[in-house]
């Protein structure tokens, strides 16, 4: 059994009387790839904020590499390990794709006394800038301007910030939304490399894609877990199939 880094147990979120998240457990594991979906509205993003520290769980527990994170802040969980990725774009259009991935880097090894030195210049950041950079299959961008990639290629970046702050467990909201087929199969071909020495998370509306790269499927309804198995399972189960993926999955 591939060792566990994250581990989500009985996680609730209520704003005021909604639910938003009612109960969810799952565990991220070394080596897969664990996918949730479910309709708009049936708590992914919630539980997704909930693990990256964002926002407070209202009950529940989280567990990352061994080590309990649940009142810890979101910057806390990303220097114990933890990178998320958003649905909407965090990159900085107006600088370089190299300065991007640096400033992430920086936030390993912040030097606020070093006020006489550009930190431009300082060879850990940018060192392990440009190692997230080549990861991603970006090192031929390094010094293009980030507005000016094209669309898959701006969420590659989004990745490579993450990378950069040398995470075990990723946590990716719906990297692939808005691609066309050659980046989709860019970005799964991404998945399936990182997935080798990290844990994932993918949050994703493509079940096509889903079912190609997801080891474990979660499936959500109304905020709780109707499901969570391994794809085939998934695909197969009455249930699922009535709630979301209809017949013809």
């Amino acid at each position: 059994m591939a060792e566990r880094l994250l581990v989500a147990e009985g996680i609730t979120r209520r704003f005021g009387g909604l639910v938003a998240v009612n109960d969810v457990s799952l565990e991220l594991r070394l080596g897969e790839v664990h996918a949730v979906i479910g309709t708009n509205g049936a708590g992914k993003s919630t539980l997704i904020n909930v693990l990256a520290g964002e926002i407070a769980a209202t009950a529940g527990r989280v567990e990352l590499l061994g080590r309990d994170v649940t009142r810890l802040s979101q910057p806390q969980r990303a220097l114990a390990g933890l990178g998320r990725s958003y649905q909407r774009s965090t990159i900085f259009p107006q600088f370089t794709v190299l300065e991007n991935c640096r400033l992430a880097a920086q936030a390993r090894l912040p030097r606020p006394w070093a006020i006489w030195e550009d930190a431009r210049r300082c060879a850990f950041s940018v060192e392990h800038a440009r190692q997230a950079l080549a990861r991603a299959g970006l090192a031929d961008e390094a010094d293009r301007i980030a507005g000016q990639l094209p669309h898959g290629k701006k969420r590659q970046l989004e990745i490579a910030l993450c990378l950069a702050t040398a995470p075990r467990v990723l946590l990716l909201d719906e990297p692939m939304a808005g691609m066309g087929a050659e980046e989709t199969e860019r970005m799964l071909a991404l998945l399936a490399e990182l997935k080798r020495d990290h844990a994932i998370l993918l949050v994703e509306h493509d079940m096509d894609a889903v079912f190609r790269v997801a080891d474990r499927i979660t499936v959500m309804v109304n905020g709780a877990t109707i499901a969570s198995d391994v794809p085939e399972r998934v695909r197969a189960n009455a249930e699922v199939q009535r709630a979301y993926l209809g017949h013809g999955h």
